[in-house]
């Protein structure tokens, strides 16, 4: 063993001197002038706030009380011709030493009081809007990846929360033009890594609390959200969004961060108690989740956000397991799997949320169930979308209905239909009632007719079609908005007989759930469904029940339709409203049928469901009962044309204007309702002028027209194939 050289001690002893001087003499320098760097930084930061956010920062005092602590006094912050946005009467913080060292600035201690942020909207001016600046070379494509960018943030987010807190009288207001939230925290305290808060909202309205640990240096939040002595809300989202939303306690944890591989993963846990949602667009009664938690594992790649299926969702008695990914580039592309593993029943039954879905309140079942859920859609490929939805069933059995009987289907019942939410005259559905007809006294022709245009393989699928759910998906991306359904005549049946009329997401859903048990027990014989569903629909205004629409538009019994009469009934089915629309007023059908007539035809013959006909399936004998002819007028073919090739113009809108029936005049101008005269103050055209612009919007409807009859031509189609 060698030791070491005298000489070599000593040299290195005198460098490490050197630079303990050299070290203490910057120190010292430093020292001595920091409150010259101090100044000479906020006047950087004043200069930088003006003239990129034109914000006027005004500080009254700033200086050093510690070796690493300043203490400021009277700031205000105040936008260019804004309102003022932010004043702290005394602010004083602490950094700790050696994050600063290696260039990360860590908050140790932070000491705020009597603080008001003011938060101003209205008439679409901001204070705030500055946040929403983008930078000059924001438009630079940035090389770093999601998942750095998601690791950056957490640090700088972590960071700025200070192991030591003592924060009292902040107020923080936000104004609009309609509503004021106010919210004043009496006291924030972090202490040894605990969290306590007092927050006053709306003048005594509420005191909120937010308590629990809070760990920055390691990564780890235990925080809960709740209200003292009543629910936790948000007092203005009834009022500006129509959302009723509260609940008892709100916990989040942050368990650990992971950064590496590529990856930064993010596991987290969240979880409430007694949540109320009420939205019209959700539900039409409150849904409540007495308790409900998810272990959510978020992975974040340079090009992707996930939440890993890791992650489990528990409701009560259910556990699911999620998986959602969506990739940002090179293109859109969004994954979404959910399933379980074998359930009972009834535990999941019993796990739905109160008011959620209300017809299958109080059900009894028995058996076990498990749900699978598949959906990958490139949004650049929208028609190559992938999608599968079902429910596997192990000795499922209805032992007792709840607040449903979902068996009333199968006797003579009452039906009440309704009208934007208004209840029609109820027909009831059984022998006694003339109008009733037994699915044997249908024209065969009418109901594969129908059959074809709605649901061409009702006898052989299990309630959904997978692949017409999947076409509705791709069609409504492609066209931004929901222009396809995927419903079943299952599915309908249900909707109209058990299920609120109103559009939400909830009603969608429960239908599923009645479709799936009707159809998984066997609880209605496929030819008693079609015969229900034939003599409750609506085909046209207060028009329900094939017996009724037969009589209205031919004269005739269900059992005498033509092939021809039994095409244009299932024309209108979607379009109910608009039927008249279909005939001149000699009662001939209008022309622009004719190539539905021959799609259907064809289909139905396809399947042996008719004889090939090249005379267009009985168009051109078909005739509107006479009594009904002089109900139409002559009207403008676009008109018309339009109102039939626009389901959604029709159906339910009571202001549709009937054949005959001209335009409703228009509302008088200002200078009528003035003077009680005509409004001069536009240039009238001339007749030739009104007579090119008429002749004009015609061609525009006319291709229109034609461009909207391809589409619904080639949906049919689809529909037909599938």
């Amino acid at each position: 063993m060698h030791r070491l050289n005298p000489k070599y001690i000593r040299i290195a002893s005198i460098v490490l001197g050197i630079l303990l001087l050299i070290t203490l003499i910057g120190g010292y320098l430093a020292y001595s002038k920091r409150e010259a760097i101090l100044q000479s930084a906020i006047n950087k930061a004043k200069a930088k706030a003006k003239a990129e956010y034109n914000l006027d920062v005004k500080i009254g005092q700033a200086h050093f009380t510690g070796l690493s602590t300043v203490a400021f006094s009277n700031i205000s912050v105040v936008p260019e011709q804004r309102d003022s946005l932010l004043s702290i009467r005394y602010f004083v913080i602490s950094v700790k030493l050696m994050p600063l060292i290696i260039g990360d600035i860590k908050l140790a201690d932070v000491g705020l009081h009597d603080g008001h942020l003011n938060l101003v909207s209205k008439n679409g001016v901001r204070n705030f809007d500055f946040l929403f600046k983008k930078k000059k070379n924001s438009n630079k494509k940035s090389t770093t990846g999601l998942n750095d960018l998601a690791d950056n943030l957490i640090n700088q987010v972590l960071y700025k929360i200070p192991d030591n807190l003592n924060l009292t009288n902040f107020n923080t207001t936000f104004t609009d033009d309609s509503n004021q939230v106010k919210l004043f925290t009496r006291s924030a305290i972090i202490k040894d890594g605990d969290l306590m808060s007092t927050i006053v909202v709306n003048d005594n309205y509420a005191t909120w609390h937010l308590a629990g640990k809070l760990n920055p240096s390691d990564k780890e939040i235990d925080v809960k959200l709740y209200a003292q002595g009543r629910k936790f809300e948000l007092p203005f989202l009834e009022s500006k969004f129509k959302l009723k939303l509260n609940f008892d306690t709100l916990t989040t944890r942050l368990n650990k961060v992971e950064h590496g591989n590529d990856e930064t993963q993010i596991y987290t846990y969240l979880a409430v108690r007694n949540l109320l949602i009420n939205h019209p667009a959700l539900s039409d009664s409150n849904v409540t989740v007495p308790v409900g938690s998810i272990d959510a594992n978020l992975f974040v790649g340079g090009r992707y956000v996930s939440l890993d299926s890791s992650s489990v969702i528990h409701l009560k008695k259910i556990t699911a397991h999620p998986y959602v990914k969506y990739t940002m580039r090179p293109t859109k592309i969004f994954a979404v799997k959910m399933h379980t593993d074998w359930l009972p029943a009834q535990d999941v039954f019993d796990s739905f949320p109160q008011g959620l879905f209300t017809t299958l309140e109080g059900i009894k079942v028995t058996g076990k169930v498990r749900y699978n859920l598949h959906l990958f859609l490139d949004t650049s490929r929208p028609d190559d979308v992938q999608f599968e939805s079902g429910m596997a069933q192990q000795g499922f059995r209805i032992v007792q209905f709840g607040k449903t009987d979902f068996d009333k289907l199968n006797k003579p019942f009452t039906y009440v239909p309704y009208e934007k939410g208004k209840p029609m005259p109820a027909r009831f559905i059984g022998p006694s009632n003339p109008n009733f007809t037994p699915i044997d006294q249908i024209a065969p022709e009418l109901q594969h007719a129908v059959m074809t245009a709605e649901d061409p393989s009702f006898y052989t699928h299990h309630g959904f079609v997978q692949e017409s759910l999947r076409r509705s998906i791709a069609t409504n991306l492609k066209e931004k908005k929901f222009k396809r359904g995927g419903s079943t005549i299952s599915m309908q049946l249900v909707k109209n007989t058990f299920l609120s009329r109103k559009k939400t997401l909830v009603r969608k859903v429960e239908e599923a759930i009645i479709v799936w048990m009707i159809e998984n027990t066997r609880l209605m014989s496929k030819r008693r469904m079609l015969e229900v569903y034939f003599n409750i629909i609506e085909w046209g205004r207060n028009i329900y029940g094939i017996g009724e629409a037969s009589h209205f538009y031919f004269g005739k019994s269900p059992s005498d339709l033509t092939i021809g009469e039994s095409i244009y009934l299932a024309s209108i089915v979607p379009n109910p409203k608009a039927g008249l629309y279909a005939f001149e007023p000699d009662g001939t059908l209008r022309y622009r049928l004719h190539g539905y007539f021959r799609l259907i035809g064809n289909l139905m013959a396809s399947r042996g469901w008719a004889q090939r006909d090249t005379n267009a399936y009985g168009f051109y004998n078909v005739r509107l009962r006479e009594g009904l002819r002089q109900r139409i007028a002559p009207v403008d073919t676009a008109v018309a044309d339009s109102i039939l090739a626009n389901p959604d113009a029709a159906e339910g809108d009571e202001q549709v204007v009937p054949p005959g029936v001209t335009e409703a005049p228009k509302e008088p101008g200002f200078f009528q309702r003035l003077f009680g005269k005509k409004d001069t103050s536009k240039v009238q055209a001339s007749p030739d002028d009104s007579a090119k612009a008429n002749r004009k919007r015609e061609r525009e409807a006319r291709r229109e027209q034609k461009r909207l009859e391809k589409e619904r031509l080639k949906a049919l189609h689809d529909r037909g194939l599938g």
